[in-house]
């Protein structure tokens, strides 16, 4: 298991809604393991001595922490134990995206353009990426490399445990996606090396339902790419997809050699391949 510092601890329980001397100070309380006064919380701390009072009436007022009386009749403070306090969030949490999903979409206002941006780095990618196989109610197409695999096998796993229609090409060894996430064919009629040699990058291609695509490649330790909820673009991304499913069938059914005779000899192929040219 991956050691967690006092920093993730502090950055995790800002990302669910306590302000950063509210961390610290739960964390002095939690680390205490006996009431202490605010002297004391700001000692431990580093919560400074003329906030730490307001600090932990916040901690109070949400819940986090209690007030007691101490030997001398001062206030000392203990915390809601961790689990509880993870408990209560998760609840909150919950709660809040409930209601969320009813009323969100009320004041939505509808698009005047099918959105598009551009996604700057590999872990933009893979993140909106990882969105879009969340998102998959039907059906999710997918051209994808093994280093990318490691990061989206999982959610492509969860797409197929649900239900999704999956269809995946991946240049070399699927790995972790393995036969349950669907219809993974491996590319064994274009090596990944030539692939690589041709186009210089990994290219990615996520669609879900027809609908949204991630579309953007890998090399040379850079990345590109865009996100599309234009459906025009989606449904192109998925019939690339398709496309190379149906060329790698082909190859299962006729045999690799005979559609290398036809890529070599036909010369509406030589001329699409950009192999006819002098």
């Amino acid at each position: 298991m991956t050691a967690v510092s006092t920093r993730d601890v502090l950055d995790h329980l800002q990302r669910l809604g306590m302000s950063g001397y509210e961390a610290k100070a739960y964390v002095a309380l939690v680390a205490a393991g006996r009431p202490v006064n605010g002297y004391e919380v700001a000692k431990r701390s580093g919560v400074p001595r003329s906030t730490v009072y307001e600090t932990l009436g916040k901690l109070v007022a949400r819940g986090a922490a209690y007030e007691v009386r101490g030997s001398s009749d001062a206030t000392d403070y203990l915390p809601l134990p961790p689990a509880a306090l993870l408990d209560r969030m998760r609840r909150e949490f919950d709660g809040s995206v409930e209601a969320l999903q009813a009323a969100l979409p009320a004041v939505v206002a509808a698009p005047e353009a099918h959105l598009i941006h551009n996604l700057k780095d590999a872990e933009a990618m893979l993140a909106r990426a990882g969105d879009v196989i969340a998102g998959a109610r039907r059906d999710l197409f997918l051209s994808i490399w093994p280093e990318e695999t490691r990061r989206l096998g999982p959610r492509v796993r969860e797409a197929a445990d649900r239900g999704v229609e999956v269809s995946v090409i991946t240049f070399g060894k699927e790995g972790p996606l393995e036969d349950r996430a669907g219809n993974v064919r491996e590319h064994r009629f274009s090596a990944p090396e030539t692939v690589l040699e041709d186009l210089g990058y990994r290219l990615i291609v996520v669609v879900g339902d027809r609908r949204e695509a991630v579309v953007g490649g890998f090399g040379d330790g850079e990345a590109w790419g865009i996100y599309t909820a234009d459906p025009a673009v989606a449904l192109m991304a998925a019939e690339y997809v398709r496309q190379d499913l149906v060329l790698q069938i082909l190859a299962e059914r006729v045999g690799a050699d005979e559609l290398d005779r036809l890529f070599a000899t036909d010369p509406d192929l030589l001329r699409l391949l950009g192999r006819g040219r002098g």
